[in-house]
């Protein structure tokens, strides 16, 4: 079998970063542990927002940050769970690249037993991006 060559005029599909936090939000019971790998999902996805290849300017960052404070008030989650992800969301909307990172890891420290070990490395390889900026 042969792989086929895409024609020279087309663009190249960009990777998505957390197919494994998707995969296990998708796949989670019912209760806390999909609604905190989908409140996870959503700052992670937040915070890659603040670093390359992909930043976004301070204004859409806040203006998305401010909307998912309000999606997640709507989830049921442990208050340690609540509070970590608040953080993150909230330092994603800044221009500090470093606290970013250190909300990552908080999240993924407090989430650890709800996310299994290829959601944990993405989150690990996403604050280890952020710090580097």
């Amino acid at each position: 079998m042969t792989a086929t060559v895409p024609p020279p005029y087309t663009l190249a599909v960009p990777p998505f970063p957390f197919r494994a936090l998707t995969a296990l939000a998708g796949k989670a019971p019912m209760g806390g542990a999909r609604e905190s790998a989908l409140a996870v999902l959503m700052a992670a996805r937040l915070a890659a927002g603040s670093a390359a290849p992909t930043v976004l300017p301070s204004g859409a960052r806040r203006v998305r940050a401010d909307a998912a404070r309000v999606w997640l008030s709507a989830l049921a989650l442990p208050a340690p769970v609540r509070a970590s992800v608040l953080k993150l969301i909230d330092t994603s909307a800044t221009d500090d690249c470093h606290a970013v990172a250190a909300a990552v890891t908080k999240v993924t420290e407090v989430t650890a037993t709800y996310l299994d070990r290829q959601a944990r490395l993405e989150l690990t390889r996403l604050a280890a991006r952020l710090s580097a900026h």
